[in-house]
Parts: C-alpha cells; structure tokens; sequence
C-alpha cells in the first residue's frame, strides 16, 4: 500500500484501531489492573518521590525541586492530590536526612517502589499478549527491579528539565520585562509550555512502552501511540480534575478525602495509560502488517 493511499484510508483504519483497543482494554480487564495499580501507587509514592529529589536536588537543589515537583502534581491532579504529596514529603523530611537516610531511602525503594512498576509491568505485558517471554528466576527479577529503577530515574532527568525550562523562562521575564507582560508574547509562552508539557508526557510514555514490557516494539511504532496517549491523558486530566474538583466523591470520605481523590485520580488517569498502551499495540500490529504487505515477492 503506497503512502498516499495509506493516508486516505487512516480514518477508517483509525477507527478500527480504536475498536479493537477498546475490545481488547476490556478483554483483559484494564479497570481491575488500573485499581492495583493505583494501590501500588499509593504504597510506593513516598520512597519514589525521596530518591527523584535526591537526584534532582542535586543539581538544582532540595526546596527548589521540591517547589516544582509539588507544583507539577498540582496541574496534573489539583489541589487535593497535591495537599497529599506535600504531606507525604513533609513526613519524610521529618524522618531524618543525610547519608542513612538516603541508603535507607533507597533500600526502601527497591522493595517498594519497583513493586508498582513490576505492577505495571505484569499489566502491560498481559495487555500486550507477551506474558512468560521474559526471563524468570533470580535474574529475571533483578534485571525488572534494576529496569524499574532506571525508570524513576526518568522520572528525575524530566524533572531536571522541566526546572531548566522554568529558569530559562524566568531568565527570559527578567530580561525583557515589560515585553513580557504583553498578551500576545504571554500567550505565545504560554503555547510553547504547553508543547513543552505534552512532549514531556509523550516522552515518558514512549519511554515505559519501549523499555517496560517484554515486547520489542520499534521506536518509530511506540512514538506514535505515546503521542495519543499523550493526548489522551492531557484531555482526561482536565476531565478528571472537573470531576474531583466538583464532584462530592472525595468529600464524602472527610479527613481521608485527599488521599481517596489521590487513588481516584491515578485510577482513572491509569485507565487512559492502559487504553493508550493497547492503542499502541494494535497501532504496531497494523503497521508491521501493512510493511510486510509492501515488500516485494522474492
């Protein structure tokens, strides 16, 4: 099938792709793999989030992570699952700190925060139809706690970019003052952090479909379904948080309701993340046929 002809059919291919994401989300149970995972989440959330600044605050140093961090989680999730993630860093910080605490920090994590990413893992491999492929044993599961590691390292470096962008930006308003408090240059800064934002998310996302599963994917078939999910999860963030912000939900649980509007949130935001990785597989099915339908006979 030749490129031209390819793109006239995408909408239709785009929707049976779609179709069959959505069959195969619910065959496996994406909604019961999505409250584990948001259970996981909840158990590990605080080692991940001590060795992410340790790494960070590194470079950039703790309170200003820490202020950025804070602040990014409130655009994703609001008010409450930032209320909760202030709380889990103040209990941390109160902990201890120094050389002790860090190596305690990150033993913990290995048993902890790896837990949700093998979580994860397991989830994505089974929506993928790949469970059994890897290794198993005593390496299997080093080499997963190690991977599982890296990617809160991830975690970390987009942070460390994010912080860069952020002083570039606040270098950029010192600089030309006035000019910047214009609408329209305003607005186009405010355009290029969203570009910014998205191909952060997308970058992540690509990053956990490649290197997480036991599935190999090549790049140039993960970047696209990531960009969707991408898409998806920005557009479900902003339908998430409408509903947490003025939903009786988590008001219902009192004193608990920051941490039930927390589970809500990676619960729901989970459910996009499994449909974009299932999206992702069936986008990969197809390309890989329609590339061995335009090789020549031998």
């Amino acid at each position: 099938m030749s490129y031209l002809s390819r793109l006239r059919t995408t909408p239709s291919v785009l929707v049976r792709l779609i179709v069959a994401s959505g069959q195969q989300w619910s065959e496996h149970r994406a909604s019961s793999k999505g409250a584990a995972l948001a259970l996981y989440t909840i158990f590990s959330l605080a080692p991940m989030l001590i060795l992410v600044i340790a790494v960070a605050g590194a470079f950039f140093g703790e309170q200003a992570v820490r202020s950025e961090l804070v602040g990014q989680l409130r655009d994703l999730m609001g008010d409450r699952g930032a209320e909760v993630i202030q709380i889990v860093l103040a209990s941390a910080h109160e902990s201890g700190s120094g050389l002790v605490a860090t190596v305690m920090s990150i033993g913990v994590l290995i048993f902890s925060a790896t837990t949700a990413f093998a979580e994860l893992k397991q989830s994505l491999d089974e929506l993928w139809e790949v469970r059994g492929q890897g290794r198993s044993g005593v390496h299997g599961m080093v080499r997963s706690r190690l991977l599982s590691f890296g990617l809160v390292l991830v975690l970390a470096l987009f942070l460390l970019i994010s912080l860069t962008v952020n002083a570039a930006l606040s270098a950029a308003h010192d600089y030309y003052g006035e000019l910047w408090t214009n609408s329209a240059f305003a607005m186009v800064a405010e355009v290029l952090s969203g570009v910014f934002s998205f191909a952060v998310v997308a970058a992540l996302f690509a990053v956990i479909y490649k290197l997480l599963p036991n599935a190999v994917i090549p790049w140039k078939h993960v970047v696209p379904g990531a960009i969707v999910t991408a898409a998806l999860f920005l557009l479900g963030k902003w339908g998430i948080g409408l509903y947490l912000g003025r939903g009786a939900v988590a008001s219902a649980y009192g004193a608990a309701g920051s941490v039930v509007a927390l589970l809500l949130w990676i619960y729901y935001s989970a459910q996009i993340f499994f449909f974009g990785a299932v999206f992702t597989r069936q986008y990969a099915l197809y390309m890989s046929r329609e590339e061995k339908t335009e090789q020549p006979a031998p």
